[in-house]
């Protein structure tokens, strides 16, 4: 390094920060309550930050035990379309002529439905209770009775599900209103 490049000793002294001209005027109650102000804004931001990996943790484990919990939700969706179709093939079927392939149907179909309840799939009762737009689907409306006052379920078009305790597929239904 040669004398051009290297910074003479007024340079350096320039350089001192007004902060480090003001603290040399401070006394030192002074300079101590300023370090105390200082200290209590650290300790407040560390409290903050300690309080959000808290909550970062506490969210975290909540959705992975929602995750762990709702695992089964799409393929328990993905097993009722099947059941839904094997309920319209025995649909189809004449039970006075009752053939091996039919009983097969029937056992898949109780199979299913005995590996879906085992996971937390229910049906929704529907028929005679008051709608909910939450758990079912308004198809249709018909003209209140004495049977059916407003608001009533009448008739149960398609079957709706719930998994745990969410809404899988909601009940297709008519209502009276």
């Amino acid at each position: 390094m040669t004398d051009e490049d290297s910074p003479n000793e007024e340079e350096i002294v320039l350089e001192e920060t007004s902060e480090e001209v003001v603290e040399k005027e401070l006394t030192i109650e002074e300079k101590y309550s300023l370090l105390e102000e200082k200290l209590e804004k650290v300790e407040a931001e560390v409290g903050y930050r300690d309080a959000e990996i808290i909550n970062v943790r506490r969210k975290m484990s909540a959705e992975k035990s929602a995750l762990i919990r709702y695992s089964g939700y799409n393929l328990s969706n993905r097993i009722l379309r099947v059941l839904g179709d094997v309920d319209r093939a025995l649909g189809m079927i004449d039970s006075e002529n009752e053939t091996p392939e039919a009983e097969g149907l029937r056992l898949i179909r109780t199979k299913l439905w005995q590996e879906l309840t085992q996971e937390g799939v229910t049906h929704i009762q529907a028929i005679n209770s008051d709608f909910d737009p939450n758990l079912h689907e308004a198809i249709t409306t018909v003209p209140p009775t004495e049977e059916f006052p407003s608001g009533k379920i009448v008739e149960v078009l398609e079957e709706g599900y719930m998994y745990k305790d969410r809404l899988l597929k909601a009940s297709k239904v008519v209502v009276s209103s």
